[in-house]
């Protein structure tokens, strides 16, 4: 019959295995999750104080009638722009496991200069080898960042749309990531790009 101490001592022995084994799950979780790759797959649905941007590469490609809705927004102090970043996040085919993302904080840069911040909330389940869409709608007022005539704006908003320049877009995330233990956030944000060859999708 085994003594008081040692009864004792058994259960809490595996309590403090398992407990080990539920921390090491979890942190290969949030290791998996550090070597899912994201990048800017497209920008859709992107509006400019309600004009449709979808056909506009410049300024030069207004009508008459989009000018005349810009000119009055700016002359009441406004230029609301609209869309939907499309991310790409894929996990590598070498995890064994799947990343699950819970929700994740992020903020847009536009020509490098920060501008709204905001927190995608569906979960996403990142299978391996299986690149997933991580959708983000993304609203702001381009006169508020930027002080530049009507051309300029429209030409910024424009950019967004096509083969955007990493420096003329990019996203800020820390995405949070559900583990046996709970919900552990990202441990420093990562800037991600428009991905292009010979470019890295995640810049420190």
């Amino acid at each position: 019959m085994l003594s008081s101490p040692v009864r004792w001592a058994l259960p809490c022995a595996l309590g403090l295995l398992a407990m080990a084994a539920t921390g090491c799950t979890a942190f290969r979780e949030v290791a998996n999750l550090r070597k899912v790759q994201f990048s800017i797959d497209r920008v859709a649905q992107p509006r400019l104080a309600g004009v449709d941007l979808s056909r506009v590469q410049s300024y030069d490609d207004l009508r008459g009638t989009d000018v005349l809705r810009l000119g009055s927004a700016l002359s009441d102090g406004t230029l609301p722009l609209s869309f939907t970043l499309h991310l790409n996040a894929e996990n590598p085919s070498s995890n064994s496991v799947n990343a699950r993302l819970t929700q994740m904080d992020w903020t847009l840069l536009l020509e490098d200069k920060e501008t709204v911040s905001g927190r995608f909330e569906r979960e996403r389940v990142l299978s391996p080898g299986e690149p997933t869409e991580v959708p983000v709608d993304v609203e702001l007022d381009l006169v508020r960042f930027f002080d530049d005539n009507l051309q300029g704006l429209v030409d910024l908003a424009a950019a967004i749309r096509g083969d955007a320049l990493p420096q003329t877009l990019k996203l800020r995330v820390q995405p949070t990531v559900n583990t046996k233990v709970g919900s552990i956030q990202y441990p420093s944000p990562i800037t991600v790009v428009r991905r292009s060859v010979g470019q890295d999708s995640q810049q420190p």
